[in-house]
């Protein structure tokens, strides 16, 4: 095989990354049937552990950053007027408030 499968990074130099056709040689040569180690450890695939139906290195949970009281009132405010507008059966689509 190749040495860089037992290289490790602790000596301060970056190891170069493997390319497409090592890998898929890698992947062939490897027998699906080969028992597992006794001490084998799952991968856990990232660092961060969030809440949600797939693991971060498949498809990463979506960052939100708190909003303080101003941005929630001014939605719900625009929302409120949308709806009174309607509620008296006028139409705002083309930006001025029309009869509809």
């Amino acid at each position: 095989m190749d040495e860089r499968l037992n290289a490790t990074t602790s000596g301060g130099f970056a190891l170069a990354p493997f390319s497409d056709e090592e890998l898929t040689e890698f992947a062939l040569a490897a027998d699906p049937n080969a028992p597992l180690d006794g001490d084998a450890v799952a991968w856990d695939g990232a660092v961060l552990h969030r809440p949600g139906l797939l693991p971060d290195w498949y498809m990463p949970t979506p960052a939100s950053a708190r909003r303080g009281r101003l941005p929630r009132a001014v939605v719900i405010g625009l929302v409120g007027g949308f709806l009174v507008i309607n509620a008296f059966g006028l139409c705002i689509t083309s930006g001025f408030i029309t009869f509809a």
